[in-house]
C-alpha cells in the first residue's frame, strides 16, 4: 500500500541531473554549496477492514466455514498493515453495526482485533452491506484503504460503496464455497436459509433447482459486478478450499504490477 504523498527529509549535495526546482537556494546560500531537499515518501495509512458476520456466512462444505475463512482474511490483512507500520482498524456488520475498532498501530493491536473477530457472538443474522459501508465512512476520516469481506449475498449497496470509494481505495474480498453453486445429485435434501430461518425440500439434481440456483448468483454476480465497477474497487474472490496465504500474496501483486 502507498501513502498519499512525500514529505521532506533531508539536504544533500547538488549533482548533475537533479531537478533543479529541488534546490533549496537559502541553505545553498549560508552553506555556500548547492543543496537539494530530499523527499522521503509518506508511508502511514489508515487501514480498515470491514467484515460482514451475518448467518449466510456459517456455511462450509470443506475444512472450514466460509466465517472461517473470513476471519483468516482479515487477519493476515491485519497483520501485514501492522508489519508496514499503518494503522489498522476493524468494523464488523450484519443488518447493523455489531463492533467498531479504530485503527491503531502495533501488534497488540491487531491481536484485540482478531480477539474481537473470534468472540463476535452472531446475535443478527441478516446482511446489510450499506450499513458496514456507511459506518467504515464514519470511522475514517482521512483518505486511506478499506478491505471489505463479505461473500456479498446481498443487494442495494452501491450508492453507499460509491460513495466510499470518492474519498478511500476500496478493495472487495468475496469469500464463497463452491457447494453454493454446484450442487451434487444426491436425491431430496432439506435445506435452511440461516439468515431468514425459512427451510424447504429441494430435488438439487431437477431442472427448476438448478436453474433457480444459476439465476440467483446470476442476478448477485450482476448487481456485485455494477457496484464494484462503479466504485473502481478492486475484486478478489476467496474459496473455503483455497490456501487463503498465497491467493492474497498473488492477488497484491498483480494488484502492484496493474497501479506501476
Amino acid at each position: 500500500f502507498k501513502g498519499q504523498g512525500v514529505q521532506f527529509s533531508e539536504h544533500r549535495l547538488y549533482v548533475p541531473g537533479d531537478d533543479v526546482r529541488h534546490i533549496d537556494w537559502k541553505v545553498s546560500a549560508r552553506s555556500r554549496d548547492i543543496l537539494v531537499k530530499k523527499f522521503e515518501e509518506e508511508r502511514e495509512l489508515n487501514v480498515l477492514v470491514v467484515v460482514d458476520t451475518s448467518a449466510s456466512l456459517s456455511f462450509g462444505s470443506k475444512t472450514q466455514l466460509k466465517s472461517d475463512t473470513a476471519c483468516e482474511v482479515a487477519g493476515m490483512l491485519a497483520f501485514a498493515a501492522a508489519m508496514g507500520g499503518d494503522k489498522v482498524g476493524m468494523v464488523l456488520f450484519s443488518d447493523q453495526v455489531e463492533r467498531v475498532v479504530p485503527p491503531k498501530k502495533g501488534k497488540a493491536h491487531v491481536s484485540r482485533l482478531l480477539s474481537e473477530l473470534m468472540a463476535q457472538q452472531k446475535r443478527n443474522k441478516k446482511t446489510d452491506l450499506a450499513v458496514g459501508l456507511d459506518a467504515a465512512g464514519r470511522v475514517m476520516k482521512h483518505k486511506g484503504i478499506i478491505i471489505l469481506v463479505s461473500d456479498f449475498l446481498a443487494e442495494g449497496y452501491d450508492l453507499s460503496l460509491r460513495r466510499l470509494a470518492r474519498k478511500h481505495d476500496v478493495v472487495a474480498i468475496q469469500v464463497r464455497d463452491e457447494l453454493e453453486r454446484t450442487w451434487p445429485r444426491v436425491g431430496f435434501v432439506q435445506v435452511l436459509d440461516p439468515e431468514s430461518g425459512n427451510t424447504k425440500v429441494v430435488d438439487p439434481g431437477s431442472y427448476l433447482f438448478k436453474k433457480w440456483i444459476a439465476d440467483f448468483h446470476s442476478t448477485h454476480a450482476t448487481d456485485r459486478d455494477t457496484a464494484l465497477k462503479s466504485g473502481k474497487a478492486d475484486h478478489l474472490v476467496v474459496s473455503t478450499s483455497d490456501d487463503v496465504a498465497e491467493t492474497l500474496v498473488r492477488f497484491f501483486n498483480s494488484r502492484a504490477r496493474r497501479r506501476r
